[in-house]
Parts: C-alpha cells; sequence; structure tokens
C-alpha cells in the first residue's frame, strides 16, 4: 500500500486517532484512519476504506485493516482484516488469540493481492493528487 504510505507521508506529522478523508469525484470517499487498536502482532492498526451510502447507512466498500510494521527503517502495511458491506463479508486472515498471533495463510495471500491491487488502483485513480489538492486548499496563506 505504497499510495496509503505516500499520502501519510504528505500529511506529515499527524496525531494518534487520526482521520484522513479524501474525496476525488467520482470514485467513493478514501478515509484512512488510526483506529487505535493493537493489530494481532502489537502494531498499531489503520483502517482503510472506501464509503458509500445505501439507504442513509455508510458503507465499506471495501474496508482494509492494516498492522504499521516499522523494521530497519522500512514502513509497511501489513493486511489483517478485510470487509465488504454490499455482499456481505468480514475475513481475518491473522488474529490474536489468548496473546498468540494466529494466520490463515491462504486467506492472508489473498488480502495480500487484493491490497496490492487495491493499491495500484488507488494510484491510477488519482488519490495522491486528490490528497495534494486537499491539502493545498487547506494551507494557511
Amino acid at each position: 500500500m505504497q499510495t496509503i504510505l505516500e499520502i501519510l507521508r504528505l500529511a506529515g506529522q499527524l496525531r494518534p486517532g487520526f482521520c484522513l478523508s479524501i474525496m476525488n469525484a467520482p470514485y467513493m470517499r478514501l478515509v484512512i484512519e488510526d483506529i487505535q487498536v493493537p493489530g494481532p502482532d502489537g502494531y498499531p492498526t489503520l483502517s482503510v476504506a472506501h464509503y458509500g451510502v445505501q439507504q442513509g447507512d455508510a458503507m465499506r466498500d471495501p474496508e482494509m485493516l492494516f498492522q504499521l510494521v516499522e523494521t530497519s527503517g522500512q514502513v509497511r502495511l501489513v493486511p489483517y482484516y478485510f470487509r465488504n458491506d454490499y455482499v456481505g463479508v468480514e475475513q481475518y486472515s491473522r488474529l490474536n488469540q489468548d496473546g498468540a498471533a494466529l494466520v490463515r495463510p491462504q486467506l492472508f495471500r489473498e488480502h495480500r493481492s487484493f491490497a496490492r491491487l487495491w493499491d495500484r488502483n488507488l494510484r491510477a485513480q488519482g488519490f495522491v493528487e486528490a490528497f495534494r489538492r486537499m491539502k493545498a486548499v487547506e494551507a494557511p496563506r
């Protein structure tokens, strides 16, 4: 999810519990949020979600949860959860049970593969540029 990491770098210093909401018509709103819950391996968790609306309810299409892992100065997002409200899917590929991280290897591979595809789509759809425009409008003059 290099696109998300680039947006986070552009955002600069973020406070715990931050929430970035990026409008980029004609695409659904993208929300990147620090949910302040440790992931299955104890790392901080980010929620990344597209939100639509159905009958007045916010609908995730999709939402993924990622552990924010930093090793040797490199930051990466490691997926462990997928949800799509429109089709009624909710999946954990990694979870913590009684202090032990459990992995569902095939589902974890699917989550990583989907995250790579989604990342390419977010970049192609111009979400980095949309965030830059948003930051330029918000910048004090």
